[in-house]
């Protein structure tokens, strides 16, 4: 039965209005916005996971404005939008899920990645061109202010010593004791030229007075200011901290020690300091890895002979103190490994490094780079260059020539531009890597890169200078090499490249002059390649053999083979090749595979053994040919090795159980044997932190101890600039670029990386390609305050960096990724979005996915993050649907009740009451 509501408002002397009844109706039942395909009512119809992986996975686009219905009538289209790029971003987020799944097979891996790629560029896309009504959506972030992470090092005067003395200053510092002779160099300008004046320091001079930091400091301070010079030495407190320790699997907070000082050399612009030392013998570096945490360390040795005084301890802080060892220098976090140094002509160290993080002021591109990095001779980082692959590359080898010419070779997938017209392209096949190899001058400023590759895989695992600036490098393909023929399976090659400038202003164009291929029908390499006049020596396993190579080399530098030597079967790796004495000096590591090289001056131990092979320079069997193992009868391996003055210097791992697990205690060793008598002359073994020592490379430096060691200083001029070129201080490369467009909608111009490009260029080309709409300046942070200068406090040191706001501090612009392979917003650190006012009133609600367009599914590690930045972007979408609310349609339900409705519902309330008595 149904009752009629004007009838029973009537039996009590009241009115009832039907339209006014069904306005009131509306009003409180309207519906505000569309369903979310997050709503649960939406969840019933929506598909499931599993479903939105078989569309995926079936090709299906990850974007369609149909597949989410909008269930108002008349609603703004950017619910359209907003739903369409929601069940894009599930469906990603479905294809990681599945990514993460134990037991999932390779091939079912490889195309969940690759279309969790296409769906990237596809969201990417849609963002870049959808053009909302009512609000604005970015990729990335929405910010009033942004700033590269990536920094430019600004000139400094000053330069900090490692700790020299720990506690109370009145105490007498022990690296101070004994003879401690050493002088301090100050070049100064001198009309078109320069000046160097040599101060003499002899701590004997302060006879009987206590060598406390302060008293020596005075001493050498008073030299330099009778010598009228303003750089003076100085002292830096290093404050120790409280730490914590596990004690029973419990954190037990040991109380802080006592501080720690350094000395701090504080120079002017206008002075170069170097410092000498009058004694000095020659010096080894070790590049190991320590402990169980994956850390690096740089020992350096001193090798016995010589003038310089022998070291009786460590230096503060040190652990694992070795006889003979003069430092220990942790490397930087985020190195993954270590392959090659090499000691330059002015004594620094060089090291090629795999790095998967560039630091808080050098972030890379891609997944992992390969890092040049120079070290002065106090152990002291001076210098960083980034390959700056787009990917992911490894190096492998490096040479220094007698002009201080750096090379680098190794292997690299993905990108790696070589000059702008090849920006962002991959190799042949873009998931199979390419050899490379890149040439920098002494100051550690890119010359040139040549990337050079078969159809399948092949790298570059050693590389040499030869004459007049040809660079060689040697390595293993799979396929044939562009100019030579595949002999079958993994094959060994050498090819040669030479620099030159066509013109004046053209540049420096390098490009190959020859190539060759060899080896067997089975897999074969080139593990090290050295360069002897006009005759080119290769070493590497084919077949199973150790095989030397002699190729003579033409007035071009092509190489042709002359000679070749099967040493036979080898159970183990060729480490180097060097040729000295007019002998070729062959080391490696083997088991007792029946390897012969000669007369045997040391028996192999057991195990594996490091051995040692003198050969004569035609690589003709001889007489005096010679063959020495070193090891005791467990594992002895090799990791690296040099040739000096005739002697052979190798390190690695010493006497290791066959059966040890990981986990289990590892000994490193350094040792230098004569090649031809097979006398060990040198001999050093030590263990690392949490029992692991793991010796990595080794270089020797000439005459490169003394006593600055245990000082902390430096051999040589200390340097106070850097380069400022943003593809040396970055991970940038010539032909990466970016755009910048209208916030609200336009033409995207192009920034794009060119060679002569400094932090200041480039924001003049970001404030250029926003129209006027981005303000970019370089701001400078850190370094140490010097004095004032009117107003201004004038500072050395610390780092640049761009710093980017709206000019007018609400309009700004967007900044959009660069193509895949060529980005540089990544090697700049910069967040792709919009930069200016994102809310407020009278602004433009704008909303950033904080969305990379790197990312990957190519790991554990690359699943997790890119679950966490989905996530975070739906998140975001969720933000932005709930500010389209629309407050105008919710005011009749929300505001003031009009009076004849009031009238109408206190009618109808007291009607109800009356009826229900």
């Amino acid at each position: 039965m149904t009752v009629n509501n004007g009838y029973l408002l009537g039996l009590f002397g009241q009115s009832y209005d039907p339209a006014a009844s069904a306005a009131l109706t509306t009003a409180l039942t309207q519906k505000r916005q569309p369903t979310a395909p997050w709503a649960t009512a939406a969840q019933a119809s929506a598909p499931a996971p599993d479903a939105l992986v078989r569309a995926a996975l079936g090709g299906r686009k990850f974007v369609n404005e149909g597949a989410v219905p909008v269930d108002v009538r008349g609603a703004s289209a950017d619910y359209a939008k907003l739903f369409a790029l929601y069940r894009g971003l599930e469906t990603l987020s479905a294809l990681t899920n599945r990514a993460s799944v134990q037991g999932l097979g390779n091939s079912d891996l490889s195309l969940i990645q690759r279309r969790f790629a296409a769906g990237m560029s596809e969201i990417s896309a849609y963002v870049g061109k959808a053009e909302f009504e009512d609000m604005r959506l970015v990729q990335g972030t929405a910010t009033a202010l942004s700033k590269t992470s990536a920094a430019v090092p600004r000139d400094s005067a000053n330069s900090i010593t490692g700790p020299v003395h720990e506690g109370s200053l009145d105490t007498p510092v022990a690296a101070f004791d004994g003879d401690t002779r050493f002088s301090i160099t100050v070049k100064v300008p001198q009309g078109l030229g320069t000046t160097t004046t040599s101060i003499a320091i002899d701590l004997a001079d302060m006879g009987a007075t206590p060598r406390t930091l302060d008293a020596v400091l005075s001493h050498i301070n008073g030299k330099l200011e009778a010598g009228g010079f303003q750089t003076r030495i100085g002292r830096d407190q290093i404050k120790s901290e409280a730490r914590t320790v596990q004690v029973n699997g419990k954190p037990v907070t040991l109380p802080a020690g006592p501080d720690k000082w350094a000395l701090a050399i504080r120079g002017t612009s206008t002075e170069t300091i170097g410092f000498t030392a009058p004694h000095r013998s020659d010096a080894v570096y070790v590049v190991q890895g320590f402990g169980t945490a994956g850390a690096n360390q740089l020992l350096k040795f001193q090798s016995d002979g010589g003038a310089a005084p022998t070291p009786t301890g460590g230096n503060v802080g040190e652990t694992q103190w070795v006889d003979g060892r003069l430092s220990q220098e942790k490397l930087p976090d985020g190195i993954s490994a270590v392959r090659a140094s090499a000691v330059g002509p002015d004594g620094s160290l060089w090291l090629v490094a795999d790095v998967t993080t560039g630091g808080s002021n050098q972030p890379i591109k891609g997944v992992q780079d390969v890092a040049l990095m120079k070290y002065d001779s106090a152990g002291r980082l001076v210098a960083t260059r980034t390959l700056g692959a787009a990917s992911t590359a490894s190096g492998y080898a490096i040479a220094v020539d007698a002009n201080g010419q750096v090379a680098v070779a190794g292997s690299v997938t993905g990108a790696l531009n070589t000059k702008a017209t090849d920006a962002g392209k991959s190799g042949e096949v873009a998931t199979l890597s390419d050899s490379f190899v890149t040439v920098f001058n002494a100051d550690g400023e890119e010359q040139w890169t040549q990337r050079r590759g078969a159809r399948a895989e092949d790298r570059a695992t050693s590389v040499a200078f030869g004459a007049d600036g040809v660079v060689y490098i040697g390595g293993r393909a799979k396929s044939a090499v562009t100019g030579a023929t595949a002999v079958g399976g993994w094959d060994g090659y050498v090819q040669a490249f030479k620099a030159g400038e066509p013109y004046p202003t053209a540049g420096i164009v390098a490009s190959s002059v020859g190539q060759t291929q060899f080896g067997t029908s089975a897999d074969d390499g080139v593990d090290a390649v050295t360069v002897d006049g006009s005759n080119l020596y290769t070493a590497g396993i084919e077949n199973g053999r150790a095989v030397v190579r002699r190729f003579t080399l033409d007035a071009a530098g092509v190489p042709t083979l002359a000679a070749t030597r099967d040493l036979g079967a080898i159970s183990g790796a060729i480490e180097g090749v060097s040729v000295s004495d007019g002998r070729v000096i062959l080391t490696g590591t083997s088991r007792d595979s029946g390897l012969s090289a000669g007369t045997v001056t040391r028996a192999h131990s057991g195990g594996s053994d490091v051995f040692t092979a003198a050969l004569t320079a035609d690589l003709s069997a001889d007489a005096s040919d010679r063959l020495t193992w070193y090891g005791a009868a467990g594992e002895d391996t090799a990791a690296d090795v040099k040739v000096h003055d005739g002697k052979v210097w190798i390190t690695g791992i010493a006497d290791r159980s066959v059966a040890a697990k990981p986990e289990d205690p590892t000994r490193g060793f350094l040792a230098r044997i004569n090649p031809l008598t097979g006398a060990v002359e040198y001999e050093r073994s030590w263990s690392g932190d949490n029992g692991q020592a793991k010796p990595l490379t080794l270089a020797v430096a000439a005459n490169g101890a003394s006593v600055l060691d245990r000082l902390g200083l430096p051999q040589g001029e200390i340097d106070q600039s850097d380069s400022k070129r943003l593809i040396d201080a970055t991970s940038l490369r010539v032909g990466d670029r970016f755009y910048v467009s209208p916030a609200d909608g336009g033409r995207a111009q192009a920034v794009t990386i060119e060679a002569k490009d400094t932090l200041a260029t480039l924001a003049r080309k970001i404030s250029i390609a926003s129209n006027g709409k981005l303000k970019v300046t370089v701001a400078s942070e850190g370094g140490a305050v010097t004095g004032k200068d009117g107003e201004t406090t004038t500072t050395t040191g610390g780092f640049q960096r761009l710093s980017i706001t709206a000019k007018d501090g609400v309009t700004g612009a967007v900044l959009t990724s660069g193509e895949t392979g060529r980005d540089a917003l990544l090697g700049l650190g910069l967040s792709p979005g919009f930069i200016g006012q994102a809310s407020g009133d009278d602004v433009t609600r704008t909303f950033g996915l904080n969305l990379p367009s790197g990312l990957t599914l190519n790991d554990a590690a690359a699943i997790k993050t890119a679950g966490e930045k989905i996530q975070a972007a739906l998140k975001a979408i969720r933000d932005a649907y709930r500010a389209l609310a629309p407050e105008n349609e919710t005011s009749a339900a929300n505001g003031p009740v009009p009076t004849y409705l009031t009238n109408q519902i206190s009618n109808y309330q007291a009607a109800l009451a009356r009826l229900t008595g």
